[in-house]
Order: C-alpha cells, then structure tokens, then sequence
C-alpha cells in the first residue's frame, strides 16, 4: 500500500513557475513508476508527466507535449518525494494536480495506475 500526499500549488501569474511535491509512504518507493496528472473542472483526468523505473537506479522520463519543454519531473529516493517544476505557466495550466504511483503500469491513460493522491490546486492568472 501506497499513500502520496501533494503540496505546493496555489495561485501564479501566467508566466511564473510553481514546484508541486509529492510525498510517499512505502518502503520500495525506489522501485515504483511515479506520475503527475491534472485535472480541470469539467474536463477528464489527462496526463502531465512520468518518471519511470527502468530498473537499478535507472530511470527515464516522458512528458505530455503540451508542458514538454516547461515542466520537469524529477524524484529523491532518499526522501520517498517526487517533484514537478513548472515553468513558464500558463492559464490553459490550471487545474488540480494529483500524483500517481504503480508498480507496474506507467502509461498516459490515469485508469491504469493504483495509487493516488489528493491533488493539490494550481491557479495561473493572465
């Protein structure tokens, strides 16, 4: 079992940067396939951002294209935390955040990994 607690959101003019936190529970952290998706009111949970174990301590990253180039995931194994940097914000950027943990599964579709966190509000005014 696996519990994730995000921080770091709040509001940003369009144009600032934001660094969301995610916190996990969980003894074999380092092995885990970690993802941020966002959700807007009204809109599906899509896709942000993963870093995915590729065994050892190997790891590779895949973004969305529509924050490729401005955001950045990253993760310390030492402190159980994975991060998302926020550059460059954008209105169309707003929504609320939730981190994601799976074993096994990293792919772009949210119904796929099993562990969530409350999500943590993002705010980008133009």
């Amino acid at each position: 079992q696996v519990q994730l607690v995000e921080s770091g959101g709040g509001l940003v003019q369009a144009g600032g940067s934001l660094r969301l936190s995610c916190a996990a529970s969980g003894r074999t952290f380092s092995s885990y396939h970690m993802g941020w998706f966002r959700q807007a009111p009204g809109k599906e949970r899509e896709f942000v951002a993963v870093i995915r174990w590729s065994g050892g301590s190997t790891y590779d990253t895949y973004y969305a294209d529509s924050v490729k180039g401005r955001f950045t995931i990253s993760r310390d194994n030492a402190k159980n935390t994975v991060y998302l940097r926020m550059n460059s914000l954008k209105p169309e950027d707003t929504a609320v955040y939730h981190c994601a943990a799976d074993r096994y599964s990293s792919g772009v579709n949210y119904y796929e990994w099993d562990y969530w966190g409350q999500g943590t509000q993002v705010t980008v005014s133009s």
